[in-house]
């Protein structure tokens, strides 16, 4: 079954590189700081925010297994 549109997402993509875990963080927080002042009533800029924060999570996230030792 194909879909008729590009997922957010596929996990069969490769991870490219990892920052330390500790870079990541402060990422997190700057992108956090900087979505939040974002137009909940403009469709464009709620896009842009939860791709944004879906993207820098997913970063995030691969940092921390990376710091553990493991991928998940």
């Amino acid at each position: 079954m194909s879909n008729s549109y590009d997922p957010l997402h596929s996990p069969d993509r490769a991870v490219g590189f990892v920052a330390p875990l500790a870079v990541e963080v402060e990422c997190a927080r700057s992108l956090l700081a900087e979505t939040a002042s974002a137009n909940i009533h403009d469709n464009e800029s709620m896009l842009k925010a939860a791709v944004a924060l879906d993207c820098r999570l997913r970063s995030l996230l691969a940092a921390l297994d990376a710091e553990r030792g493991g991928k998940r």
